[in-house]
């Protein structure tokens, strides 16, 4: 009876010896990192901090190399207990454990699926869409512009606040208690408080008022779009620290075109001339601002090329998450409140592992507690990212994706012009040329998308219908 118990129990300490194993050999590289350089092993200083010390103008490089060496802790383990479960039939199993269930869900998900009609729709955050829903009954006009304002305002305040404390907490400095001034550096820390509070959100909002539809999905595949997300958020906070807030903004503009470029690549989509059109404009308008910025000028090539590549690799990743976000509702249907929640739970036990690995949990909390105004910008900002996302869920599933669009567009304006005014950024008028060019771009966009879904549903409606 003993050795059958201990046969029944093989599987789950063969799987916990890959998770232990795997975690060794990654913290003994990890420590043959710190050595290599900063030519000692010494406990008292992370990665960050030695990679800080090397060329200012290359250490997001190596930066990037150490944060994906640290989701390696995950994506290891993972990958090994995958191909284990494959070859031993695992979970055919009936040795219900925790573990067992824990892998099965994270492996095929709940197969048991109530057929729900969902339509899903981007979202600019890159945290996916909304199910479109029936809607309610018809609200009065009254009601309708008392919806409006609400979703108008939650965009606006939320986000207005975190773009403007996003590049506080990256540029500026903050007086510990002694009177001395210190800049944040470790941006992967911030990218794990705002991940972490948007999951318990996203979970308290589930456990609140239940999703209407069951989820089914297998949570590795979540990991995909919640990889890409972190790496998007993380070019983004680097990317402050050699481009102004406002080209940041107005190259967020211009996601437009790779995600048309990765729809392309990952689902074969086809496009009207019309997308074309604004994609190109987009593209010239951000020429044109960036030429006319003064502050670019004045930048070094090296660091002009480091912002403009950063700026670039988060477009890329960022097109990603959506495009892949964009076939798993299509695959298995899930909320839109689901998906927050799981990739945010990804999200979490990436930078969680990453920062572990680096010792970066030590040094960002030695710095919140020797910075007050730092935790409360950042607990704000957190707060703002994750009460954000619930807006531009609701914003659609009300409004549609048209109204949503402009009030985004609406905000990334006043978010530059915010910008400018806080920190002084100064633009000439080839710049605010280039910013017309944009956002007239953006407005013409939604305005033949909405001709075109109007010209489709009149065909729609003058089909003759076949007599049953």
């Amino acid at each position: 009876m003993h050795v059958y118990k201990m046969s029944n129990r093989a599987p789950e300490l063969i799987i916990c010896s890959f998770i232990i194993a795997s975690l060794l050999v990654i913290h003994f590289f990890t420590d043959l990192l710190r050595v290599s350089l900063a030519g000692t092993y010494a406990l008292d200083v992370t990665l960050s901090q030695i990679i800080e010390a090397q060329s200012k103008d290359y250490a997001w490089l190596l930066k990037l190399l150490v944060n994906c060496f640290g989701y390696s802790c995950v994506f290891v383990p993972g990958y090994l207990i995958y191909k284990y479960v494959q070859r031993t039939n695992y979970l055919e199993r009936g040795n219900k454990t925790f573990l067992h269930t824990a892998i099965n869900m994270c492996i095929t998900g709940n197969t048991s699926y109530e057929a729900v009609d969902v339509i899903h729709v981007g979202s600019s955050s890159g945290m996916g869409g909304i199910t479109d829903r029936e809607r309610p009954s018809k609200r009065t006009s009254s009601q309708e512009a008392v919806q409006l304002l609400w979703c108008f305002g939650g965009l606006m305040v939320s986000y207005l606040t975190w773009g403007v404390l996003q590049e506080k907490i990256m540029t500026q400095n903050y007086l510990n208690f002694a009177g001395e001034s210190a800049k944040f550096k470790d941006s992967q820390f911030l990218v794990f408080a705002n991940r972490l509070l948007a999951f318990f959100v996203a979970l308290f909002y589930l456990q609140w008022q239940p999703a209407p539809t069951r989820h089914r999905a297998p949570l590795y595949k979540y990991s995909y779009a919640s990889f890409s997300n972190i790496m998007s958020a993380w070019f983004q906070y680097e990317a402050l620290k050699f481009v102004n807030f406002p080209t940041q903004v107005l190259a967020k503009s211009c996601k437009i075109i790779p995600v048309m470029l990765m729809g392309k690549i990952m689902s074969k989509a086809k496009y009207e001339s019309y997308e074309y059109v604004t994609a190109v404009l987009i593209s010239l308008g951000m020429i044109f601002f960036m030429s006319g910025s003064s502050e670019n000028n004045k930048a070094s090539g090296v660091t002009t090329l480091t912002g403009i590549f950063l700026l670039s690799m988060y477009m890329v990743f960022d097109s990603f998450t959506a495009n892949w976000q964009g076939s798993l509702f299509k695959s298995y249907g899930m909320s839109s409140i689901q998906m927050m929640c799981g990739v945010n739970l990804f999200s979490s036990i990436f930078t969680g592992a990453s920062l572990s690995m680096q010792g970066g949990f030590l040094d960002s909390l030695a710095f919140a507690t020797e910075h007050p105004k730092f935790v409360f910008d950042m607990v704000v900002l957190s707060i703002c990212s994750a009460v954000g996302q619930l807006f531009i869920y609701h914003t659609i599933d009300v409004f549609g994706p048209v109204v949503f669009t402009i009030i985004m567009t609406v905000r990334q304006a006043v978010a530059i012009m915010l910008s400018c005014f806080i920190y002084q950024h100064s633009i000439s008028m080839l710049g605010i040329f280039g910013v017309l060019i944009v956002f007239l771009a953006i407005f013409l966009r939604v305005y033949c998308n909405q001709k075109l879904r109007a010209k489709r549903k009149r065909a729609e409606a003058n089909k003759p219908r076949t007599a049953v």
